[in-house]
């Protein structure tokens, strides 16, 4: 599988997707094609990336938005498809005049420093790279802080909140209070898939949806959950587990995670 990370970006602008190998993706581009085909698969290939790929950057863009900026559209007389929201329009319309201004204020300071494209390059090594499958933006709901932890809960839309268990040493470094923004990063294997209800678990979160992927590999696979608001959780689990929990695209299922194993962080 390919390991790609999310360059950091501020609430409600598009991101970039940045691959392992070097090859960068223009998630804007995705977007408007996807806009202008209704599919996903027709925007993926005009683009030279594979169909997982695309979900995955589409996954991503939601998550980190505190709107849905893509949705599936079932049924219907063309069996359904993929399209942007009112909010995903006005998001990719701000961003192209947003990137506009941008390179002309760039073209202008590179114009009075003779060197500042090696200290551009320098400045963007500093931004925010994670190996975490799961990236959620929010906005802090709660703190309730003991002797050396303190349980922060983050709203992170669509009904949906998250529960971090850090050190209150943790808390004053990231600055964090009730409305700040932050985000929550967990990785895909620490997540728990269940079909079930009714029983009690010691994890303290519980985001319920439906499967809208299941891909199996040679030993685990990959389960995609989408949540009422539009939001996705990613777990890996066992094939095994895949064919006893009966998860396929449909099937209502929880991502059940524990609060220790959330890494909040905000931007410097």
């Amino acid at each position: 599988m390919t390991q790609s990370v999310m360059e950091k970006t501020e609430p409600g602008v598009v991101p970039r997707l940045k691959l392992a190998k070097g090859r960068r993706w223009d998630h804007l581009e995705l977007l408007e094609r996807i806009d202008a085909t209704g599919s996903i698969s027709a925007a993926a290939s005009a683009m030279g990336m594979s169909y997982k790929a695309a979900w995955e950057a589409v996954e991503a863009i939601n998550n980190l938005s505190e709107q849905p900026l893509v949705e599936r559209k079932t049924g219907g007389q063309k069996g359904g498809g993929t399209t942007l929201t009112t909010y995903g329009r006005r998001v990719v319309g701000a961003y192209r005049r947003l990137e506009q201004e941008r390179e002309q204020v760039l073209k202008q300071l590179a114009e009075v420093m003779d060197d500042f494209d090696k200290y551009y390059h320098l400045i963007r090594r500093f931004d925010m790279k994670t190996s975490a499958r799961n990236q959620f933006l929010g906005a802090v709901k709660s703190i309730k802080s003991g002797a050396i932890n303190a349980e922060v809960v983050l709203d992170i839309g669509g009904g949906d909140t998250l529960a971090a268990v850090i050190t209150n040493e943790s808390v004053e470094h990231l600055g964090l209070k009730v409305g700040t923004e932050a985000y929550a990063m967990i990785k895909a294997p620490w997540v728990i898939v269940t079909t079930s209800d009714g029983f009690k678990t010691s994890a303290r979160n519980e985001l319920r949806g439906k499967v809208v992927r299941c891909q199996e590999g040679a030993i685990n696979g990959e389960v995609i959950i989408e949540l009422a608001g539009g939001k996705t959780v990613a777990a890996i689990v066992t094939n095994d587990s895949i064919k006893s929990l009966g998860l396929k695209e449909g099937v209502k299922a929880c991502a059940l995670i524990k609060a220790s194993h959330i890494i909040l962080a905000v931007n410097a």
